[in-house]
């Protein structure tokens, strides 16, 4: 067997490897997406219709293209990071926020038809380095279950 480097092997044969997960805390996934946005703050993304009224089933499936959950998705860091989609939901799991969080900082509700993204990740942000949840959190919560 003749050893190569991969950048010889790459101009012979297309060359794709499985990254494997990095481990990165939620504060450090949370903050990466943040950046992300930061880079081009006056891009318009695309929000999320009525996340408030759907059912979990259904709010988790939600997704469209161009928004910030997108941006997301589109980065290889996160994505080795374990992201695998750029639905409400996936977000919800990976970057481990509630449906009031995602909510607040995704809903056409607040933005109308597009968000910066700039706004964006300040709620995003906000998200992350929140600890004690309001009592119309924690309620609104109890009703998106």
């Amino acid at each position: 067997m003749k050893h190569v480097a991969l950048e010889q092997l790459q101009t012979v044969a297309d060359v794709e490897w499985e990254q494997q997960p990095q481990p990165m805390s939620r504060n450090q996934r949370i903050e990466r997406w943040a950046e992300l946005l930061e880079l081009n703050p006056s891009r318009r993304l695309a929000t999320l219709h009525q996340t408030e009224n759907r059912l979990a089933k259904e709010r988790d499936a939600m997704r469209i293209d161009g928004s910030p959950i997108s941006a997301a998705f589109g980065d290889p860091v996160l994505r080795a990071a374990g992201l695998q989609g750029d639905s409400y939901g996936e977000a919800k799991r990976f970057f481990e926020l509630t449906d009031y969080q995602l909510h607040r900082a995704l809903c056409y509700c607040h933005f109308g038809a597009t968000v910066s993204a700039a706004t964006a990740a300040h709620y995003i942000r906000k998200a992350a380095g929140s600890g004690r949840r309001s009592l119309v959190a924690r309620l609104w919560e109890r009703l998106a279950e």
